[in-house]
């Protein structure tokens, strides 16, 4: 499978098209197009596979393992934090608005609540 026609699956299970990909990695709208025919510079690259959220290697097709990192246990990420900090989150390639992850954080919290009051 070619870097484009992977590009392209990706894209698809993110649930956007592949001119919406290009616009969020910082590329012209048609620049994948261009990966048909052309070799693209290992910054376009990076920048799409950000945006996609796999590895570059994965897409170049080097490795069938999509996911860009694993987080261990021992480097366990705190969802508070990750909803404070001015960082994008997203959910099946979509970016989560500022409202609904303080929505998110909300009900964490009364999950959280109720089940310290549930151990007292």
């Amino acid at each position: 499978m070619s870097l484009f026609e992977r590009t392209k699956e990706v894209s698809k299970k993110r649930g956007i098209n592949l001119q919406r990909t290009a616009e969020l990695a910082g590329l012209s709208t048609n620049a994948i197009y261009r990966w048909k025919t052309t070799n693209p510079s290992k910054v376009s690259i990076d920048a799409v596979a950000n945006v996609l959220n796999v590895s570059p290697e994965y897409l170049l097709g080097n490795t069938d393992e999509m996911n860009r990192t694993r987080v261990s246990v021992s480097s366990r990420i705190d969802l508070k934090d990750a909803l404070d900090d001015e960082i994008i989150l997203a959910f099946d390639g979509h970016d989560i608005p500022d409202e609904d992850k303080a929505k998110i954080k909300e009900y964490i919290q009364l999950l959280d609540l109720k089940r310290r009051s549930e151990h007292e």
